[in-house]
């Protein structure tokens, strides 16, 4: 999707970092919208359309006064003059006559965005004055809110760079909870649904008139577990979020400090009970520690079979017997790796590149103690999903030592690993490439032994993928190895 910046910047003539505040104004202007229980659109000049829209916002405590898109379009006639005088006074602008739209009378008002002395653009607000009811106290002190804010626009104070940007589990939105403070830091007004989360919390007393520092260091049990910037956010003093916890209650804090040209004078505080929402986190960091721990006692398990065969194995008379034994043993400890790998993190899917780096020196020089046996690696495997992680490994595990022990023949030489991701006509698919500059492959077909029947069926059932051995270009043999990702 493109950003809505786009159409614009051809001809916007912006200085450093006024297409970010823009972006952060777009970020955050539903908390205004839900204040202002009006529509908002965001106007930039067009040389063709007059003004052209570059976004739309509609409220959440209220009904939408435009059911219809006109973002990417031009302005209303009507409307034009109103954003051009905002545009050039830098000064917030009233409608002098009530607009009529779809049978609602609306109150319109223009907003400059101004940042470093320049108008960036202008915000338009639509509030349906329909209703003959009178305001109640909430309505009064949202819109004022607002006005404040969309003030603070008009003298590029906000929206505030040291805001918090990116999403956050949890951040408290107008309708959770709202809180204004004056400059001092003591409750003007707190929404209902702000004083019934502090009521959870566990105060039982009103909040106005009280300090919210105070309420909120009464409510603290354990002083060593608390937030640093909890002070500054429930003083209002700086725009930060924060979270106090209390009686298995947890309550996300968002400060807007609220300025003019010469100081702070007041701010709000938007408060939301994230309660359930860290329980649940708490249920999924449990889950993953036991994922984890899992994992970590089947490596450790399995590295104690590896161990008990290879202690079998010494006391093996027959060669044919011990080699068998150590080649379980190495199979063993290849799934022990993997293992050892998903147990160092928490998702569905391995660097497989890290793991098996390791895993191909240690194949090649467990299976040649006494040659001299180079490895050489390219390409990248990348992410794979864990379940394809242990079959692939012990695929490739086999195929090394095979490459050694019958390839190379006891003689010196090279063993390459190659990996290489790319889109197939059914998705994304992986080939892997095993090769040697060995004696090639034998003339007359030969009997496959335990570890090659391991590999084509792993490969066949577990990987889904096919194999072929070829000759290498420049003598030796070369497998490779085809597997669709599409769909893991």
């Amino acid at each position: 999707m493109a950003i809505f910046t786009d159409p614009i910047r051809e001809h916007a003539d912006f200085g450093p970092g006024d297409a970010e505040w823009l972006h952060l104004l777009v970020g955050d202007w539903q908390m205004v919208a839900d204040l202002a229980f009006a529509d908002l659109a965001l106007w930039f000049p067009h040389p063709e359309l007059g003004y052209i829209a570059l976004a739309h916002v509609r409220p959440s405590t209220t009904h939408t006064v435009f059911h219809g898109d006109f973002v990417g379009e031009g302005i209303r006639s009507d409307l034009q003059p109103l954003v051009d005088k905002a545009w050039n006074s830098r000064s917030i602008e009233r409608s002098s006559e009530t607009n009529w739209s779809s049978d609602m009378a609306l109150r319109v008002e223009a907003v400059p965005m101004v940042r470093n002395g320049r108008t960036l653009a202008v915000v338009t607000t639509h509030m349906d004055l329909s209703s003959s009811r009178m305001p109640s106290r909430l309505e009064l002190t949202y819109r004022q809110c607002a006005y404040d804010l969309l003030r603070m626009g008009t003298l590029g104070l906000w929206p505030d760079f040291a805001s918090p940007t990116g999403s956050r589990r949890g951040a408290p939105r107008v309708g959770d909870g709202l809180i204004r403070l004056d400059a001092e830091g003591v409750v003007q007004y707190a929404s209902p649904n702000g004083v019934s989360a502090f009521r959870r919390l566990g105060d039982g007393e009103s909040l106005e008139g009280r300090s919210l520092a105070e309420v909120t260091a009464g409510l603290l049990k354990d002083r060593r577990l608390v937030d640093e910037t909890l002070p500054l956010v429930v003083t209002g003093r700086m725009p930060w979020r924060s979270e106090i916890e209390s009686r298995g209650v947890s309550l996300s804090l968002r400060a807007i400090p609220l300025r003019d040209e010469q100081e702070r004078f007041g701010a709000l505080v938007l408060c939301r009970d994230v309660s359930e929402l860290r329980r649940r986190e708490m249920e999924l960091v449990t889950k993953d520690a036991t994922i984890r721990e899992i994992h970590h006692r089947v490596k450790n398990n399995l590295q104690t079979v590896a161990a008990l065969l290879r202690m079998q194995s010494r006391r093996m008379v027959s060669d044919e017997a011990k080699q068998g034994l150590e080649q379980a043993m190495r199979r063993v400890a290849t799934i022990a790796l993997v293992h050892e790998t998903l147990s160092q993190g928490l998702t569905q899917s391995v660097d497989f590149d890290e793991l098996i780096g390791r895993q191909f020196r240690l194949s090649a020089e467990v299976a040649s103690p006494s040659q001299q046996v180079r490895t050489e690696r390219s390409g990248t495997f990348g992410e794979l999903p864990s379940d394809l992680a242990t079959p692939l490994a012990l695929v490739i595990n086999e195929l090394v030592t095979n490459a050694v022990e019958h390839g190379l023949e006891g003689r010196a030489g090279t063993v390459w690993l190659i990996a290489d991701r790319s889109e197939g006509d059914d998705g994304e698919e992986l080939t892997v490439t095993i090769a040697d500059d060995g004696v090639g492959l034998p003339e007359t077909p030969h009997v496959e032994g335990l570890g090659l029947q391991i590999v084509r069926t792993l490969v066949t059932s577990e990987l889904g993928g096919t194999i072929q051995w070829q000759p290498r270009e420049g003598g030796g043999t070369a497998v490779k190895i085809r597997l669709s990702l599409a769909g893991k």
